[in-house]
């Protein structure tokens, strides 16, 4: 693996990151200036900026042939999103969570996984699944711009907000630009890597390409927490996830000449902790509605461990059999069963709650 070839993937990674912030800063001028609500901005169009990354290199590893990397770039993300970013913004500040993310955006988020999931069991994912998830998607969109819309109070009908759409037009369109170009100097380092360190193409898909096309989230959702626009950085994350589904492995099934093969490994292992980890997000929003610092630092905890048994299972290492037994029968059973108490212990209050205002 030559300079040139690292020099590349390096200025593929910059690419991707500022193209995404132009997107994002353009997209959601235009949206404030539509008179749509911060978290809807941040359950579409800022989740869906900040995932172009995540369709670039998903679309180009499809073209490409590289359909691993397509498959890990999506499931690595999706799981980076929850337990790092998410995590990481919760232990900055703790993250009110809105009841319409428990009511209807997390439930679609523990849908559309579980539907991957089901979709991928054959080993592939077609064009016709494809079609099927990038209906999803226009589905979801419209309706949560429609909720927003009728959500819209009379003073803020009333507000104008002055934006100059030639500027931000450009700037979506310069995004796009940076985005498309850097994907493609992503992919070709990425599968250099791959080569050079001599791992898998999913693996790298899943870490390295992964937190790499996520630094745009990462970068959202912590900025938000700091400034305290809490629904942008929750909205961010869940949104993300959503569109990283429906979106990108839709359409990269859809314009790929042939259907998008799923790794064994990752049907038996990530597409599960993909899963697993959405279905977390309920009972840990649910509890008062806030994500607390504690279990922000316990989402970040759980990204280390994920990955840490990546590098020790793709090198054969004699410390994986250690690592397996202590989640297995310590750390994943204490998690559950605080899970389980904190939910029954919220459900009691809400219901306490309720019998006495009734």
């Amino acid at each position: 693996m030559d300079v040139l070839t690292i020099v590349l993937f390096v200025l593929g990674l910059v690419l991707l990151v500022g193209g995404a912030e132009l997107l994002v800063r353009g997209a959601s001028q235009l949206a404030v200036a539509m008179r749509i609500s911060p978290l809807v901005i941040g359950l579409t169009i800022v989740a869906y900026g900040t995932s172009a990354p995540e369709m670039a290199v998903s679309v180009q590893s499809a073209l490409s042939g590289q359909g691993d990397l397509a498959v890990g770039n999506v499931v690595g993300s999706n799981i980076f999103n929850v337990l790092f970013i998410l995590g990481l913004s919760a232990s900055i500040a703790p993250l009110i969570v809105s009841r319409q993310l428990i009511r209807t955006d997390v439930p679609v988020m523990i849908g559309v996984s579980l539907l991957f999931f089901l979709m991928a069991l054959d080993g592939r994912i077609d064009r016709l699944d494809g079609l099927l998830l990038v209906g999803g998607a226009i589905g979801y969109t419209t309706y949560s711009l429609i909720q927003s819309r009728r959500e819209t109070t009379a003073e803020e009908k009333t507000s104008e907000t002055r934006v100059f759409w030639p500027l931000q037009i450009a700037l979506v369109l310069i995004g796009l630009a940076m985005l498309v170009i850097g994907s493609g100097w992503l992919v070709d380092g990425a599968v250099a890597f791959a080569e050079a360190l001599g791992v898998s193409e999913l693996i790298i898909g899943l870490t390295i390409v992964a937190a790499g096309t996520s630094l745009p989230e990462l970068a959202t959702s912590v900025l938000a927490s700091i400034r305290g626009e809490r629904d942008i950085a929750v909205g961010n994350v869940v949104g993300s996830n959503i569109f990283n589904i429906l979106s990108i492995i839709g359409v990269t099934a859809v314009v790929s000449g042939s259907a998008v093969p799923v790794a064994p490994a990752a049907l038996a292992f990530d597409l599960p902790v993909m899963l697993g980890v959405a279905i977390a997000c309920l009972p840990i929003f649910f509890t008062g509605y806030v994500i607390a610092r504690w279990e922000g630092l316990l989402f970040v905890g759980y990204y280390i461990a994920y990955t840490l048994y990546l590098m020790l299972n793709s090198t054969g290492h004699a410390a994986l059999s250690l690592f397996n037994t202590v989640m297995l029968i310590f750390v994943l059973p204490l998690t559950a069963v605080t899970l389980i108490v904190l939910t029954v212990r919220a459900w009691r209050t809400h219901t306490t709650t309720g019998s006495l205002h009734a």
